[in-house]
């Protein structure tokens, strides 16, 4: 996942539609128009091509892709903010909502599990909310609100009759609960990777300890925004979302706290992974810096005797010129006597408890 994306030089008019270095998405298109007793779904060559919106009826243009060309003209046919349209290109953008006169603009984030890797990927959704017209806008391909268009299909009374403002809680609400199993994969990871540490102290998981952080990061990121954004929903246009929907973006709230609250504490846990490694390395050190200072305690005496019995002096010219190189065991006291030493050594560190 990209932390920054890069925006249109600056000093650039409001509005300006640039997608930077990341090339644009082909389009598609699907329209979907409905009431209590019909509904009406179609592909579409380009979401501009769309039907002329009717007060008896609610209209969804789903759109995937972001090109510039084709945002621009759709924008134009329902005559969309250019500010608005500029963030729906330009991805990357905060999870936020704004109003425009009689529509509403919402920006939040749709994360996913990668079936490759494990890893996880963001993908920017966008809405625009009018009257009888809801446009939404996917950075790619995916099969994110297949199941609203299902319970379109299915004909259930509550979103048929719900308008625009029910069917923009419902895409909304999809994309939140998309939050929980990227949050269970993510637990999932931090539980294996910490009984991998603590069944195996010498195994190196720093690098996938920041990878997850950085995962956390970015979730956060859209995450802590999400309950604002839903609150200010709420008090969007009148006329958009009735009473009872804003019921129903109640409940969104709640699970985005959650998810918010899973974030924190799965960022603990990160936290606490990488705190334990560093002390399981440090600690690992420790124990190879203690072995080696013993070895070295246990030479230095030893050194001393071999290099006092390596000085040349001549023995003929005194009797005190170390006489005992003239002893026929003279070797082998001089080897007993620096096991002992050693031995008394080691004798010394187990009773002070160092080995």
């Amino acid at each position: 996942m990209r932390i920054f994306h890069k925006r249109h030089a600056p000093g650039t008019a409001p509005g300006t539609m640039a997608v930077g270095d990341t090339p644009a998405q082909p389009t598609r298109a699907r329209y979907v128009e409905y009431r209590l007793d019909t509904i009406v779904e179609a592909e579409l060559a380009r979401p501009d091509e769309a039907p002329e919106a009717t007060p008896e009826l609610t209209q969804w243009i789903d759109v995937e892709g972001t090109d510039p060309e084709v945002i621009t003209a759709v924008g134009q046919r329902l005559a969309i903010h250019p500010l608005a349209l500029e963030d729906v290109v330009n991805v990357g953008q905060r999870t936020k909502t704004e109003s425009f006169e009689d529509a509403v603009f919402v920006v939040l984030d749709h994360f996913f599990v990668r079936p490759d890797d494990g890893s996880i990927g963001k993908d920017q959704v966008s809405l625009v909310v009018q009257p009888h017209v809801l446009l939404s806008v996917r950075e790619r391909p995916s099969d994110l609100f297949e199941p609203v268009r299902v319970r379109i299909r299915q004909g259930k009374p509550r979103i048929r009759g719900g308008g625009t403002g029910y069917l923009a809680y419902a895409l909304v609400d999809t994309v939140v609960d998309h939050l929980f199993p990227v949050l269970e994969s993510l637990g999932d990871r931090i539980e294996a990777l910490e009984e991998d540490l603590l069944d195996d102290p010498v195994r190196d998981g720093i690098a996938e300890l920041h990878d997850l952080r950085r995962e956390l990061v970015v979730l956060r990121r859209s995450v802590w925004p999400l309950r604002d954004m839903l609150n200010q929903l709420q008090r969007g246009v009148d006329g958009l979302f009735s009473d009872e929907t804003r019921l129903y973006l109640r409940d969104v709230v709640d699970h985005a706290t959650m998810a918010a609250e899973l974030v924190e504490t799965l960022r603990e846990m990160v936290s606490s992974l990488i705190d334990l490694h560093q002390s399981r390395v440090a600690n690992r050190m420790n124990e190879v810096m203690k072995v080696l200072t013993i070895i070295a305690t246990i030479f230095i005496p030893l050194s001393f005797i071999a290099g006092v019995y390596g000085m040349n002096f001549d023995r003929s010219a005194g009797p005190y010129n170390m006489p005992e190189l003239g002893w026929a065991l003279g070797y082998p006291a001089a080897l007993a006597v620096m096991a002992g030493v050693a031995a008394g050594l080691l004798l010394f560190f187990r009773r002070r408890g160092w080995i």
